[in-house]
């Protein structure tokens, strides 16, 4: 299920609009015109981005009236960040031990 959440979460990533809703989302929670006013695109285009951010996970939105406002979960983001840094520890350990064994401190 965690590979799922990834794909999907990164599929999400992979598209401009969508990650600069997500940085100014960083920022607090926003309305979907404040997050749509930056971007250079129409309402619906904007709700189907947040739509895809919403199924990933990232992204968890309210309406409240006629005001729809958004939200980042942080909790998926450090799924995200948990995964690249066991990724990274294992590449780190890697090239330590080749860093040894080329100065031959394992000989």
């Amino acid at each position: 299920m965690l590979n799922h959440s990834l794909d999907l979460m990164y599929a999400a990533l992979a598209d401009g609009s969508r990650r600069t809703m997500v940085d100014r989302l960083s920022r607090g929670p926003a309305s979907v015109k404040e997050l749509a006013t930056p971007l250079k695109m129409s309402l619906p285009a904007v709700l189907q981005h947040l739509r895809v951010l919403e199924e990933s996970g990232l992204v968890r939105s309210e309406k409240v009236g006629r005001v729809r406002t958004c939200r980042l979960e942080p909790e998926a983001l450090q799924a995200a960040e948990q995964w690249i840094a066991d990724r990274r520890a294992g590449w780190v350990s890697r090239l330590d031990r080749l860093e040894e064994f080329l100065n031959g401190e394992d000989r």
